[in-house]
């Protein structure tokens, strides 16, 4: 007899903003599970150039036809505590983790051995780039949009919008 269990993937980060690194990483998660929770970290000491409730937006936007091909239902949740505890509490067997360069693998590494300790029912899966997005931060694409230049080639078209209308107000 099968059983059948919802395979739950969860996928954080600050998202601020949302690029087209993160639009590849959720676009290949969406293959590994039924149903997507990207998760916002959101951190008092931290000013974020977009408000939580604007990136959980951005990435609904971004994200639902990404995973409609797949059929994968998404969540979009904010935590501010361990990624661990969050991942429990949206009932995750899985915690996502792009990788863009060897610097990457080192910290994962260190996280993912952490987190296995700490909560060793949660498999962490690195994810690899593709290599057309392989070099975008979302560091940089904050900095060079806050010093006008074409953040185009490295965000969703709806990523652009919000952050053109951010930084028209200064």
């Amino acid at each position: 007899m099968t059983t059948s269990r919802t395979r739950i993937a969860f996928y954080t980060g600050s998202f601020d903003p949302v690029t087209n690194g993160h639009a590849d990483i959720i676009a290949g998660a969406a293959r590994l599970c039924d149903r997507l929770v990207l998760a916002i970290g959101v951190h008092p000491g931290k000013t974020p150039l977009l408000s939580a409730e604007r990136r959980a937006a951005l990435l609904r936007e971004v994200a639902t036809p990404l995973l409609a091909a797949t059929g994968t239902t998404l969540d979009v949740v904010t935590f501010d505590d361990l990624a661990v505890d969050a991942a429990r509490r949206a009932g995750a067997g899985l915690i996502v983790r792009g990788l863009r360069d060897g610097t990457d693998l080192d910290y994962e590494m260190q996280m993912a051995g952490m987190n296995a300790v700490m909560a060793p029912d949660i498999q962490t899966v690195f994810l690899p780039a593709s290599g057309s997005v392989r070099h975008i931060t979302a560091t940089l694409v904050r900095q060079i949009a806050a010093m006008g230049g074409d953040v185009a080639p490295f965000v969703p078209a709806a990523v652009l919008t919000a952050l053109q209308e951010r930084f028209a107000r200064r």
